[in-house]
């Protein structure tokens, strides 16, 4: 009876056996997000000029520009990850689970277009 179970080191392993990639991807992108975190902080309070040209002026230097971008897909990454695993986890009907995949590639990458077109106009 115990060999018709299919658990241990003979068992059928199914599935898109992509859990290590993404579990790392999402902690890569959690660190990169709070180092920048950390960055803009110290930029923050390290500045005398409270208001909107001060602001304005940490965000005028091209690395930080290209700094928040990166880190900005780092987000919108991650966010992909978790929201496709809430996706896949509870849709269960392809076709709509499809749907709302592609629909959310779809707003990422509208995020992202935005997001550079806000930070190349400062």
């Amino acid at each position: 009876m115990a060999t018709h179970n299919r658990v241990g080191p003979k068992r059928l392993v199914v599935g898109a056996h992509y859990g290590l990639r993404d579990w790392l991807a999402q902690r890569i992108t959690a660190v990169a997000m709070a180092v920048y975190t950390i960055v803009l902080l110290v930029l923050f309070f390290g500045a005398h000029n409270f208001s909107y040209e001060g602001w304005a002026g940490i965000f005028a230097m091209q690395w930080m520009k290209l700094a928040t971008f990166v880190v900005l897909l780092c987000l919108f990454f991650h966010a992909w990850v978790g929201i496709r695993d809430i996706w896949m986890d509870y849709v269960k009907p392809m076709g709509v689970r499809l749907l709302l995949q592609v629909l959310t590639i779809l707003w990422l990458l509208g995020c992202a277009g935005y997001a550079a077109q806000i930070l190349w106009r400062v």
